[in-house]
């Protein structure tokens, strides 16, 4: 997919909307970049957030290298597995996305995160915009996931997460939830007595640090398992753990479009008014 920058002489941006261009990194980890004093215009070190450059003139270094805008843009799905850090790499020598990226066209990076402990869809990319829009709280992308408890949750526990709970962070609201059954197996946490493991479906629009685990724990449930399944309406479907996919298109307009739970619930309730 070909995307070009737009060449305005004298027409100055934001450093870390440059650096989101470039395909370093999203905006809010351009900011921590800057911060770190890892960014350096025309031989400077710069740690003010505000601070903008001519994209035509300005010579802009990232950790040690010069960055340029990307023309070549780049969208990947992958299906993430268990014990893996949603980062390109990793201190500690743990395994990470480097492992399964690291002969990619382009230097792409993590829209968002999941868990070490967690599975599923995530979206790689070196468009800047995309990832912003994706995973700030204000636009409102959708995230699906399917969590396996240590319980089987009731009715009105459920409902609470549709009210709100109070989590690290603040209030965090499930969009929607439903129990999708249950199998038999000690659950080892006590905390259900029903010797069986409960499995929700829940659809958020923010994505804090283990929020969906918080949310579970507020109401009384361990999280044994978290896959998140699709993002806005693009779903994770047949692709295998492991695998990666470069999204169309079409498929692109999915991950911003609202997932089917939602746009049946609002037309049930419109039958209802």
């Amino acid at each position: 997919m070909k995307k070009s920058f737009d060449k305005q002489a004298s027409a100055q941006i934001r450093l870390n909307k440059f650096i989101a261009m470039s395909g370093v990194a999203s905006r809010r980890h351009a900011d921590e970049l800057i911060r770190d004093g890892e960014v350096r215009v025309n031989g400077k070190t710069i740690t003010d957030l505000g601070t903008k450059v001519n994209p035509n003139h300005d010579q802009v270094f990232v950790q040690n290298k010069p960055i340029r805008p990307v023309q070549d843009l780049l969208y990947v799905a992958f299906n993430k597995p268990t014990r893996v850090v949603s980062t390109m790499n990793d201190p500690q020598g743990r395994p990470c996305l480097v492992d399964y990226f690291a002969k990619a066209r382009a230097r792409i990076f993590p829209v968002g995160r999941l868990d070490w402990d967690s599975e599923g869809l995530l979206l790689l990319t070196n468009d800047g915009a995309f990832a912003q829009k994706v995973s700030h709280p204000k636009h409102g992308v959708a995230k699906t996931y399917l969590a396996k408890l240590s319980g089987i949750p009731t009715d009105e526990q459920l409902n609470k997460l549709t009210r709100g709970v109070s989590i690290i962070g603040g209030k965090a609201q499930a969009l929607f939830v439903e129990r999708l059954g249950s199998r038999g197996g000690k659950s080892g946490s006590g905390k259900s007595g029903s010797g069986q493991y409960g499995w929700v479906k829940i659809i958020i629009n923010e994505g804090r640090n283990r929020q969906v685990r918080h949310m579970f724990e507020k109401i009384g449930f361990d999280v044994k398992k978290l896959q998140r399944v699709a993002i806005g309406a693009y779903r994770l479907g047949s692709l295998e753990r492991g695998r990666f996919r470069v999204l169309t298109a079409e498929e692109l307009e999915r991950v911003f479009r609202q997932p089917k739970e939602l746009i049946s619930r609002h037309a049930g309730r419109r039958l209802h008014e």
